[in-house]
């Protein structure tokens, strides 16, 4: 889903140079407009799943047991452990049991509790990140083709294209990784790739068609590396809000903490798209493109390494080294 979502955001600039070349403002804000309808129209067509259930007796069945195996799944986990089974699960559940008599700000908001939890924190700020280097390819690459290549919105907007299709393409694979390798080594991979490739986008500097095709192959290895870093956000906050559901039945109300999960991603991910641009182009003014490009390889630095601690949960060695 990220996948489409950051495509879109990359493809935006495209569309709009397109339209704004050939219709001005007037184009860019009237499609920008009908896509808000259509997206309102087909919101209201949205049937949620106990609304269905009414009427489809299999949406009903499919429930119960999805229920019933939910049921089983705890009756085995809690089961005395053997010998050959430690005691994970009970520590496991003692990490994520809310203690009774909470503020009555956290009763009213229970996700809030929640977001003491180091995974979970950053899981989020995988997300601002991942948001922050979108919106610094948006405000920045434009800029940056005007200067060196004396481009319009057009051809700016087309660059895009080299950070699109990979994104697009290996978005879904990414997804699969992440699903069969867990969301660590995504994460820390996908950051740890992107610092030497960010740092590589200071090279290009003004000429004709060949600084162009570098250029657009730099922008290409960035796209690889956003397509990796695409899942393991929204991923891993679900994990961790999934086992304290579990935890705590009840607590979160009737409809569970998913709600609120996706409520607080999004506005994660909305702060990084406006912070990203703001810093972003306020570093290229200040020391220029590829020392701006080197700061934004400093945070991705940053942030493979807190994902290498706390993303899918910290590694028993440096659990020893704490003890």
């Amino acid at each position: 889903i990220f996948s489409f979502i950051s495509v879109g955001e990359l493809a935006a600039p495209i569309l709009g140079g397109v339209l704004y070349k050939k219709a001005g403002n007037a184009g860019v804000f009237g499609l920008g407009g009908a896509i808000l309808v259509i997206d309102f129209l087909m919101r209201l067509l949205v049937i949620e799943k106990k609304s269905a259930a009414r009427y489809s007796e299999d949406l009903v069945v499919d429930d119960h047991a999805q229920r019933r195996n939910e049921g089983d799944e705890e009756g085995e986990s809690s089961e005395p452990a053997s010998e050959e089974q430690p005691l994970l699960l009970g520590t496991e559940k003692d990490e994520y049991e809310v203690p009774p008599n909470q503020p009555r700000w956290v009763q009213k908001f229970p996700f809030a509790y929640c977001l003491k939890d180091p995974r979970l924190l950053t899981a989020f700020l995988v997300a601002f990140v991942q948001a922050s280097l979108l919106g610094s390819f948006d405000a920045t690459v434009p800029t940056e083709a005007q200067e060196l290549f004396d481009f319009g919105p057009l051809k700016a907007g087309l660059l895009f294209i080299a950070l699109d299709i990979p994104y697009l393409i290996l978005g879904p694979i990414a997804g699969w990784a992440v699903d069969r390798y867990g969301t660590k080594p995504a994460a820390v991979i996908g950051f740890t790739y992107l610092v030497p490739v960010l740092i590589l986008l200071r090279l290009p500097h003004r000429g004709g068609m060949s600084q162009i095709v570098l250029y657009c192959a730099i922008l290409a290895l960035c796209g690889i590396g956003l397509a990796v870093i695409g899942s393991p956000s929204i991923v891993e906050a679900s994990q961790v809000v999934q086992k304290y559901d579990k935890t705590n039945q009840g607590f979160f109300g009737a409809n569970g903490p998913y709600a609120q999960l996706y409520g607080c991603n999004s506005m994660v991910f909305s702060a990084g798209l406006t912070v990203g641009p703001l810093l972003s182009g306020a570093l290229r003014d200040k020391i220029g493109y590829g020392h701006m490009n080197l700061a934004v390889a400093g945070l991705a630095l940053i942030t493979a390494v807190l994902s290498f601690i706390y993303v899918g949960g910290t590694p028993e060695s440096l659990k020893r080294l704490k003890r």
